[in-house]
């Protein structure tokens, strides 16, 4: 994959021209500690912990009249959050809101439209997709009084690892009502092409949704132009909004004014929501599909940290994350090629998200070696190693020295004092 041999001063060279390097020290980084998870969870910046304390500190200073009369005030929160995040995903601002969590925004989106009639009553999705997203998919099947094995399309992958957007296509026809993709891929890294998946869709009439769980934050979307229906996401993976922030819709402008699936209290017109009327009035943007109040110290830790997107800007973080993940793969073909390793994410940048798919039948007992020598990985069963230096943080001599445990790992066999199995959590 490379012919010049990557050294520490390779990786110095390339942190002396990296423009985002200043943004580290924004973040809480352990010393001689490397951070290979922000995938799964972020880290926690100084901005973000700065606006959470704002919130409480509201909440101690106004009691209710923080909703109207805070430094941020809540009432108005989950639509500032929403215009903040919409330029990451190439959508206008009423398009987007910041509301519910993954997995809830997910079901409010199909309860709003899937609409099975007729023979056009089947949903397309895959086989790779997280699990979470598979049982929002069938039990709302189920909720029409469907069976999934007749009514869900999982299309298969070659190789258990990616999918390919021809096949995806393939299955499209008059009898499908919707279809929902992951952007990326959670194992492999993959990222589909969205714009050429939606096409085929709209061609055949079918509505499009993405889970952008794997993709927000890490490189830029452009989901209006796209005309991609309705999206949703997590924010505590590359948008480091903390555990378990509160979650992200958005609704392409053209459905907007549309009556929500699931309707509730925050479902209103804002000016309406007061009037206390028992026929709702909803609002002529994204923020319909809310349901319940917002969930506020979830939700202010993204002021702060949307803030660092803005101003490193979304497309010089997906240059260097692409530049990471380059590194890392190049190394781990030139120190590790004895060791059984696999890389099964794409190769090409312009498939890959930002996190490496590493491959060993010892997967688990390695993850854990690594945590012994400070290298915070992610591990997926059967036999995945998930590396993913977040470009906000991760520097690319850490991406160097990370390899280089891992290498001294397998010389001396430091994964065989642990067993080959997952914890209760991975």
């Amino acid at each position: 994959m490379t012919k010049s041999k990557i050294t520490r001063e390779t990786a110095k060279q390339l942190d002396r021209n990296d423009e985002l390097s200043i943004y580290k020290s924004e973040f809480y980084t352990k010393d001689s500690t490397y951070y290979m998870d922000g995938n799964s969870l972020g880290l926690l910046s100084k901005r973000a912990e700065r606006t959470l304390m704002t919130s409480v500190d509201d909440w101690k200073t106004y009691g209710i009249d923080g909703w109207t009369e805070g430094k941020q005030p809540w009432f108005y929160m989950s639509e500032q959050i929403g215009e903040m995040t919409a330029p990451l995903i190439g959508a206008k601002a009423h398009e987007v809101i910041n509301t519910g969590s993954i997995t809830t925004n997910l079901h409010q989106l199909l309860a709003s439209f899937y609409k099975p009639n007729g023979k056009r009553t089947k949903i397309i999705a895959d086989e790779l997709n997280f699990p979470s997203d598979i049982y929002a998919l069938k039990s709302q099947i189920e909720l029409h009084g469907l069976q999934p094995s007749d009514h869900l399309i999982q299309v298969e992958s070659q190789d258990g690892y990616t999918l390919s957007e021809d096949e995806i296509i393939a299955q499209m026809n008059e009898e499908v009502s919707l279809l929902l993709l992951p952007s990326v891929l959670y194992r492999s890294g993959q990222l589909l092409d969205i714009k050429k998946i939606t096409k085929a869709a709209h061609d055949q009439g079918i509505i499009v949704g993405f889970d952008l769980a794997h993709s927000i934050g890490a490189l830029p979307h452009h989901l209006n132009d796209w005309d991609v229906d309705f999206a949703v996401w997590c924010t505590y993976k590359y948008l480091n909004s903390g555990p378990g922030g509160v979650g992200g819709l958005y609704v392409h402008e053209k459905h907007l004014g549309k009556k929500p699936g699931l309707a509730g209290w925050f479902s209103s017109k804002k000016e309406k929501q007061f009037d206390m009327e028992h026929e709702l009035t909803p609002s002529e943007t994204a923020g319909a599909f809310q349901m319940g109040t917002p969930h506020i110290l979830s939700s202010a830790p993204l002021l702060g940290s949307l803030e660092i997107f803005h101003e490193a800007g979304i497309k010089l973080i997906r240059e260097k994350s692409l530049a990471l993940t380059r590194m890392m793969m190049n190394l781990i073909h030139q120190e590790l090629p004895d060791y059984g390793f696999q890389l099964a994410n794409p190769l090409e940048d312009e498939r890959r998200g930002g996190h490496i798919c590493l491959l060993h039948p010892e997967a688990a007992s390695i993850c854990k070696a690594l945590k012994e020598e400070n290298v915070i990985p992610d591990y997926r069963s059967p036999n995945v190693i998930r590396l993913a230096p977040i470009a906000l943080y991760i520097s690319f001599e850490d991406v160097y020295d990370v390899i280089l445990t891992l290498k001294d790992i397998m010389d001396n066999e430091k994964h065989k004092r642990f067993k080959n199995e997952r914890g209760i959590i991975a």
